[in-house]
């Protein structure tokens, strides 16, 4: 768990625990001197309020003061301040709680899709080895390395960049990009991705791609912006969020307000005004259409698919025919001995002894 996520749920859980004990003693009138009086109480549980909700309360401050302030976080904040003010301190903090408790989960599984990807995507090279005119070699960042110089690639590292062998023999791993189990031969004149793996032999390679051109950082973006891509769901989950949003705000002052005047008891008709906006607040819809999209992009992530989007993403539920690479995608391509059958006098290991003896020679 990320160490803000472990930082926030400390809150959540000290905020929600402050607020039970503050509940047990009103309930058993432990402390009569502060839940007996109603500014007391109030003052009491604006601790528990303030430790659980002060992300909600700062995110609808700004989009007030931004002149943007119709979404969840301002339907959560009025809710809570308007049974505040109807001395309905315990359900005002148990709004807030449980709705930061559903955000906080809601971050943790963004997280965890996003490390899923983070761990598929481990084949940015960390350092680019520069060949300078007079023969020396500078270890630099790759984003520093520029087309027409000169790479030393050592066995086992990454390729930094896109570019064309002018030195050496090797074989390269491009599994992490290509799929292709089988190391693939390079030799000079051949070109060479960034992200693959080099074999046993040293190579001289000339950049032809800085590296935000290169392959690896292509793949990267692509990986990045999956989440920009929106599906047409996501699109008219947004869409409608901006006109259902202000409705529901006008329709609750409408219900505080109007039936108060006719009845003359405001504090019930406020009261219900608030539990509409808290029944009402769509960020139930507008959370879980685009976490479960990223969810299933981090999943199909650790499964060492990458989706480019949401877009994407929807597309497969109308899938009909699938035509995939096979080796790598669908097979790994590491072969194992699973069965050693010796024929006559010789024994098992004597023959694995034999083979792996001819093999190396």
């Amino acid at each position: 768990m990320e160490p803000k996520l472990k930082k926030e749920l400390k809150k959540i859980l000290l905020g929600i625990g402050i607020f039970f004990l503050f509940m047990i003693c009103e309930k058993l009138h432990l402390l009569p001197m502060i839940f007996e009086h109603r500014l007391a109480a109030f003052a009491a549980y604006l601790i528990p309020y303030g430790i659980t909700g002060y992300p909600v309360v700062r995110k609808a401050l700004l989009g007030i003061r931004n002149r943007q302030p119709f979404d969840e976080s301002f339907l959560m904040f009025i809710a809570t301040i308007g049974a505040f003010a109807t001395g309905e301190n315990s359900e005002a903090v148990a709004v807030m709680a449980f709705y930061q408790v559903g955000e906080w989960f809601q971050a943790y599984a963004v997280g965890k899709s996003r490390k899923n990807i983070a761990a598929l995507m481990d084949i940015v090279p960390e350092t680019a080895n520069v060949e300078s005119p007079d023969g020396t070699v500078e270890t630099m960042d790759p984003d520093e390395v520029s087309i027409g110089d000169i790479l030393v690639v050592k066995p086992g590292e990454r390729i930094p960049v896109d570019g064309e062998v002018l030195s050496g023999e090797s074989m390269i791993n491009t599994a992490a990009l290509t799929g292709e189990s089988v190391p693939r031969a390079v030799y000079p004149g051949a070109s060479v991705i960034s992200g693959c793996i080099n074999g046993e032999g040293l190579l001289r390679i000339r950049a032809e791609k800085a590296f935000e051109d290169s392959t690896v950082s292509k793949i990267l973006e692509l990986v990045e912006n999956a989440t920009e891509k929106k599906s047409k769901t996501e699109n008219f989950i947004t869409r409608f969020a901006r006109v259902y949003t202000p409705i529901v705000v006008y329709g609750a002052l409408a219900l505080a307000v109007i039936p108060s005047v006719i009845s003359g008891d405001p504090a019930t008709w406020i009261y219900r005004a608030c539990t509409f906006l808290v029944i009402s607040c769509p960020c139930a819809l507008v959370i879980s259409v685009p976490l479960a999209f990223f969810g299933g992009i981090g999943a199909a992530g650790s499964n060492g698919v990458l989706v480019k989007g949401s877009n994407y993403l929807e597309q497969i539920a109308k899938l009909r025919i699938l035509v995939s690479d096979k080796t790598g995608t669908l097979s790994e391509g590491n072969f194992k001995v699973y069965k050693v059958c010796p024929k006559e006098a010789a024994c098992a290991p004597e023959l694995l002894q034999l083979a792996a003896a001819a093999e190396g020679s």
